[in-house]
């Protein structure tokens, strides 16, 4: 049934309840307060004696064997990536729909970046747009479980198997996601992810390594974790070089981030599920709406989002009239709901990843060290040219609050309902311009 007007006509407001805590993040308690005095206290600020609690109680909580907490996720992916022997002249496969971590480590390691497409549904690499590109200088493939969706992972570690690559997956937006009953973070063969303060498991500033192979474990400790080589490293190859880092890095945890880590991974699955039911009821409540898709596995897969960190929805501009997705978020944040078009830049037609000469080469860092010009113009990925275009950011619940979550959405159905009265209102200046 059609609501009343669109509150950007004139009309009243969709969302007319205060959300009080709904979007709060992180929580934070006494608990979490009193684990960081504690560490205050004795001055350990620097010390690793919290860190490697967290470590084990990390692992565990994944159930695989190795975990090695980092300063940043972007840290964790670059030892991910050396772990995984990428090295000068070397490539790695990656989408280009994500956040520039994913990929950039890889100049640091003298390598560089072949991007492959992404699933319009998804928006996480396409498993039939990797084999062809792989070549004898591919060393890894780094898959994004992009906004939380979860990557399809059996045919991506089948083709990697095949060509004898490595597979790491990027866990940063999925926390506690399931891909058929399968932890996100223990299926590729060494992975990684930020925990900073507003990932869907915040820490404060940091990251995790995780792997079951031992040699991948030590590469990483032996990369950026100097003052643990001695008693960690056992592999020739890296053994006899204890006490130096070879990525010349320090990138340990900060203890403050491991006891904030502690206390919010011992209240993680709950708050998780919470956050899952929330967003469930949301988008349940837009089943049927033309125009709105949710980014989400299908139901009964035995996969999910787990946090659902960065939620967004998949956009079908053809069923309202080809109203543009900027138009149509416009009107979203008027009815009260936040929202914006598109998601992050993509990397393949950034400047940086083109015509940047980082390291004074005389050339693009790009091309630096490989044997031909991998360089991707525009037109080239279409399908992942196209999801800009097609997908909006929602609002992330943290809370299950059924009566409230329900105007949240009606503020997306009014206006997919409305679709065109927006096609027929010419836009006002003063409107306020959404942004991806």
């Amino acid at each position: 049934m059609l609501q009343s007007s669109l509150a950007l006509l004139g009309g009243s407001k969709a969302v007319q309840s205060d959300p009080g805590d709904l979007f709060a993040w992180p929580i934070i308690t006494q608990e979490d307060e009193d684990a960081c005095l504690e560490v205050l206290r004795r001055g350990a600020m620097s010390d690793t004696d919290v860190t490697r609690e967290f470590e084990r109680e990390f692992a565990a909580w994944h159930g695989i064997e190795y975990a090695l907490a980092h300063s940043s996720g972007t840290a964790a992916l670059e030892a991910a990536m050396w772990a995984s022997g990428v090295r000068a002249g070397d490539e790695i496969i990656c989408p280009s729909l994500t956040y520039w971590a994913s990929a950039l480590p890889a100049f640091c390691l003298g390598a560089t970046v072949v991007f492959a497409e992404v699933q319009a549904h998804s928006m996480c690499l396409d498993p039939n747009d990797i084999e062809h590109r792989i070549t004898d200088r591919t060393r890894a493939i780094v898959a994004v479980h992009y906004c939380g969706h979860p990557c399809d992972m059996d045919p991506i570690m089948s083709i990697a198997e095949r060509h004898g690559v490595k597979v790491i997956e990027d866990v940063s937006h999925a926390h506690g996601g399931e891909y058929h009953g399968r932890l996100l973070g223990t299926i590729g063969h060494c992975n990684a992810m930020s925990t900073m303060s507003g990932k869907a498991l915040p820490v404060g500033e940091g990251g995790f390594l995780l792997t079951r192979d031992r040699l991948m474990y030590e590469r990483a400790v032996a990369w950026g974790h100097y003052e643990r080589t001695a008693e960690v490293l056992r592999d020739p190859s890296l053994a006899p070089y204890t006490g130096l880092p070879w990525g010349a890095h320090k990138y340990r945890m900060h203890q403050l981030s491991s006891a904030v880590g502690r206390v919010q991974l011992r209240h993680y699955r709950s708050r998780m599920e919470e956050i899952r039911r929330s967003m469930d009821h949301f988008w349940d409540l837009l089943e049927g709406v033309p125009g709105v898709r949710a980014h989400r596995p299908p139901k009964g897969s035995g996969s999910h989002n787990g946090g659902w960190y960065a939620p967004h929805g998949m956009y079908v501009p053809e069923e309202l009239g080809g109203l543009p997705v900027g138009r149509f978020c416009e009107a979203v944040q008027a009815e009260g709901a936040p929202t914006h078009p598109g998601a992050n830049l993509l990397l393949h037609l950034h400047p940086l990843l083109n015509d940047a000469d980082i390291y004074g080469h005389g050339k693009p860092t790009r091309i630096a060290h490989a044997g031909r010009d991998v360089r991707q113009p525009s037109g080239s990925l279409p399908v992942t040219e196209s999801i800009p275009e097609r997908t909006y950011a929602v609002p992330w619940f943290k809370h299950f609050r059924p009566s409230v979550i329900a105007e949240y959405a009606l503020a997306f159905r009014k206006v997919a309902e409305h679709a065109d009265d927006l096609l027929g209102a010419p836009e006002r200046p003063g409107d306020p311009e959404c942004r991806g």
